[in-house]
C-alpha cells in the first residue's frame, strides 16, 4: 500500500496540539493535580488558549490510530498473515511503552488507553459492518453516558471542583514517580473516557480510510467532516469552554472528538492541494517521529516546569498564561528542527528504532530476519 502523506502531517498536527494541552497541565503552579481537580482557567484568554486544543488533538490522534490500524490489517490480509497475530505484541509493546512514560515522565500518558483499546478493536477491524456498526453504538452509548453522568454531576454539585491530592509540580523527580506509582487510580482516571471513546474512533478512522477520505475523490466527505466539526461542532465547544467546570466532560470528551473529524477533513484537503514547503516538511517530519516527539517533547516541557528542572512554572506564574503559548510553540519548533535533523540521517525516530527491534525480536529465528 502506498505512502499516505497527508497521514504524517496530521500526526505532526496531532503531536503537537497534543502538546498544547498538556502545556497547560505542565505550567500549573500546583503540579499535575490541578487538572484533576476540574478548577476553572484563571480569565478568559487562558480559557479561550484552552479551547483551542483541548481534546481536540486527543480525538485526532486517537482516530489516526484507527486508520493505522486498518493499514497493520491490511498489510497482514495482503501477506496472507493470521490477525491479529503478531499485532498483539505490537499492542503490549505500546503498553509496555505508555506504562514507562507514566512513570517517568508523565501523569496523563494516552498510550496505555490506546495500547488496551488496540487489543480489543483488533478483533473487531476485519468483521462486517453491522459487527462494528454494533460496537461503535455500544461503547458510543457508555461513553456518552458517562459524560451525561458527570455533567449532571457537575451542575447538581454532587461532583465538584476540589483540589486533588496529587503530588505538586514543585517535588523532585523522584518523588513525582513514586506519587505515580502510588496513586495509578488518581492518574489514570482518564482511561475510563479514552477506552469507549477510543473504540468508536478507532472504528471510525478504519471506516474513513475504507471511505477515501485521504484520496482525491473524498472531497465531498472531507468537506462534510470540515462543516459538521469546525462549523457545528466547534462553536459548541467554544460555548462549552466558557459554561463552567461542570462542563468539563462535555468540553473535553464529546464535542473535541468531533472536531477532530472536522481538522482531519481540513488538514487534508490543505495537504492534497498545497505544494511541498518548509511546514508541510516540518510537520511530516514530526509525523514520522511521532512517538518520539510525543515522549521527549513531554520530558522536555517536564524539565522547563517542574521543581526538579528549571521551576518555570512556579517562576513565571505571574506571566500566566501569555508566556504559555510562548513555551509551547518553543518547544514544537524545537522538536520541528530535531525531526528534520534526525530524519536526515536515520530512518526513523529513536523510540521507533528501539520499538521496532523490540518488535522484530521474537520472530526473527522464525523468519529469518537478520537485521
Amino acid at each position: 500500500m502506498r505512502r499516505i502523506e497527508a497521514l504524517d502531517v496530521l500526526r505532526g498536527v496531532a503531536i503537537l496540539g497534543t502538546l498544547g494541552t498538556n502545556i497547560w497541565i505542565f505550567t500549573a503552579p500546583g503540579g499535575p493535580a490541578d487538572f484533576l481537580s476540574f478548577a476553572a482557567p484563571s480569565g478568559p484568554v487562558e480559557t479561550f488558549l484552552r479551547f483551542l486544543t483541548n481534546g481536540k488533538f486527543l480525538g485526532l490522534l486517537t482516530l489516526l490510530f484507527g486508520v493505522g490500524l486498518e493499514i497493520q490489517y491490511r498489510s497482514a490480509v495482503r501477506k496472507g498473515l493470521r490477525w491479529p497475530g503478531r499485532y498483539l505484541w505490537r499492542a503490549a509493546l505500546l503498553f509496555v511503552e505508555g506504562t514507562l512514560h507514566y512513570i517517568l515522565i508523565f501523569e496523563f500518558d494516552v498510550l496505555m488507553g490506546y495500547a488496551i483499546t488496540s487489543m480489543l478493536v483488533a478483533y473487531l477491524i476485519g468483521r462486517s459492518e453491522r459487527v462494528v456498526k454494533g460496537w461503535m453504538i455500544g461503547a458510543g452509548t457508555i461513553h456518552l453516558l458517562l459524560v451525561a453522568l458527570i455533567t449532571l454531576g457537575g451542575l447538581t454539585g454532587s461532583v465538584s471542583a476540589q483540589p486533588a491530592s496529587g503530588s505538586p509540580g514543585t517535588g523532585s523527580w523522584v518523588g513525582m514517580v513514586a506519587d505515580r506509582l502510588l496513586n495509578p487510580g488518581l492518574y489514570r482516571i482518564e482511561l475510563v473516557f479514552i477506552v469507549p471513546m477510543g473504540i468508536v474512533l478507532f472504528l471510525l478512522g478504519s471506516r474513513l480510510l475504507r471511505a477515501g477520505v485521504f484520496e482525491p475523490e473524498g472531497a465531498a466527505l472531507r468537506r462534510r467532516l470540515s462543516v459538521l466539526g469546525l462549523g457545528v461542532a466547534a462553536p459548541l465547544n467554544l460555548v462549552t469552554s466558557f459554561a463552567g467546570p461542570a462542563w468539563f466532560a462535555v468540553d473535553r470528551y464529546l464535542l473535541p472528538p468531533l472536531v477532530a473529524l472536522g481538522l482531519l477533513g481540513f488538514v487534508t484537503s490543505l495537504v492534497l492541494r498545497m505544494r511541498d514547503g518548509v511546514v508541510r516538511r516540518g510537520l511530516s517530519n514530526v509525523g514520522r517521529t511521532a512517538l518520539s516527539c510525543y515522549i521527549f517533547q513531554n520530558l522536555v516541557a517536564g524539565v522547563l516546569c517542574y521543581g526538579w528542572g528549571l521551576g518555570l512554572a512556579e517562576r513565571l506564574d505571574w506571566l500566566r498564561p501569555w508566556w504559555v503559548p510562548v513555551a509551547w510553540a518553543g518547544i514544537c519548533l524545537m522538536f520541528i528542527a530535531l525531526a528534520t535533523w534526525w530524519l536526515r540521517r536515520f530512518e526513523r525516530g529513536p523510540v521507533e528504532s528501539a520499538w521496532q527491534w523490540a518488535y522484530q525480536a521474537p520472530f526473527r529465528k522464525s523468519v529469518g530476519v537478520t537485521r
